[in-house]
């Protein structure tokens, strides 16, 4: 009699765990080759904190599932607890998002698919490498020239690294504006555009379609402005 009132514990307990595994209208799946036993975590910013949405122990298998609830698109990471500083950093949306990576180049090797809106911040990334590549050489010269007390290049290099800072600023603005249909867009402005003339950020805020408008990154972007402009700044 106990041994059956055992089992019948034991299997109420199995099945309350199955019954009550998270749900979620956001699925995060793939495979991390290489990976053998270790701990991953599915985390996003919540009133500026990292804080962890979903987590999966992996023990001897590669794949993972992890699951979110999210109203509009949103920036997610994908974090190994043993690689804590080299996240996978995504935008997440409604739907099946599939990560493909490997252990030892886990950021640099991840092949992400399933999400329009990472494939239009990739697109912006893409050519943003452009500019980080011709800032880091700019740095790099300028180092070189002040070693030798070259005033010319040094006064030359400056400029053109002040050309190279509002051309990127211009770049990402015209990209907010081309993608008016896309969290993307006010996303950019938050983390790229956040520190440029009040102006500039009402034109691309006043632009936004109205699904954007009202998305996470839409309804921030519009109480950013607000606070600028009840502070009497810019």
């Amino acid at each position: 009699m106990r041994n059956n009132i055992l089992s019948t514990t034991i299997i109420t307990l199995l099945f309350f765990a199955c019954s009550t595994e998270k749900q979620g209208n956001m699925i995060v799946q793939g495979t991390i080759i290489g990976m053998q036993k270790g701990m991953l975590y599915l985390q996003k910013v919540q009133d500026t904190i990292l804080v962890s949405v979903d987590s999966t122990f992996l023990n001897g298998t590669s794949n993972f599932r992890l699951v979110d609830n999210l109203e509009s698109p949103e920036l997610y990471y994908l974090t190994l607890n043993q690689l804590e500083v080299e996240k996978i950093d995504f935008f997440g949306e409604k739907g099946t998002v599939t990560i493909n990576t490997k252990l030892e180049k886990f950021h640099s090797a991840a092949e992400i698919t399933g999400s329009e809106s990472h494939n239009k911040l990739n697109e912006f990334r893409d050519m943003s490498k452009q500019f980080t590549g011709r800032r880091l050489e700019i740095i790099k010269e300028t180092f070189e020239a002040q070693i030798v007390k070259d005033t010319a290049t040094i006064n030359k290099l400056n400029r053109e690294l002040g050309r190279l800072i509002l051309n990127k600023r211009r770049y990402t603005a015209n990209f907010a504006l081309r993608n008016i249909n896309s969290e993307v867009s006010p996303f950019l402005v938050l983390t790229e555009l956040f520190d440029s003339h009040i102006t500039l950020l009402d034109t691309v805020n006043n632009s936004l379609a109205d699904p954007i408008k009202g998305s996470k990154y839409g309804v921030e972007l519009e109480k950013y402005i607000k606070n600028i402009k009840k502070n009497g700044a810019n």
